[in-house]
């Protein structure tokens, strides 16, 4: 958090060997169970399967740590977990390449062209 305006600053606290094992994860979970996801302005939703709750729960609780601008919210159903991630107004330059990353399926090319979704 910026001491001064208190503002938390809009970047990822991973270096590039914890970025890329967090995509791979992601990646893998969304191959197992990402059902849909919908784009909004600023904000992405992913529906999972609900054998996967535990799973997303993780990733929430992760990328709360590591990338405090992005707001998380689930919401399970009896047939769906839905997470909710909300970028601030101050992201929406970078939205599109956050939010794509968050949809890798493990063997997808990021826009890279590498199949480890590292965004570089």
């Amino acid at each position: 958090m910026d001491q001064v305006t208190g503002a938390v600053p809009i970047a990822c606290t991973l270096d590039r060997g914890g970025l890329e094992a967090r995509m791979t994860w992601i990646a893998d979970l969304n191959t197992r169970a990402l059902k849909a996801a919908r784009r909004g302005d600023l904000q992405l939703e992913l529906d999972y399967a609900p054998a996967a709750l535990a799973d997303v729960r993780q990733m929430m609780a992760q990328e709360q740590q590591c990338c405090a601008f992005l707001s998380f919210d689930i919401a399970e159903r009896e047939n769906m977990v839905t997470l909710a991630i909300t970028a601030p107004e101050g992201a929406r330059d970078a939205a599109e390449q956050l939010f794509a990353s968050f949809q890798e399926k493990a063997g997808q090319s990021a826009a890279c062209g590498c199949a480890s979704g590292c965004g570089a």
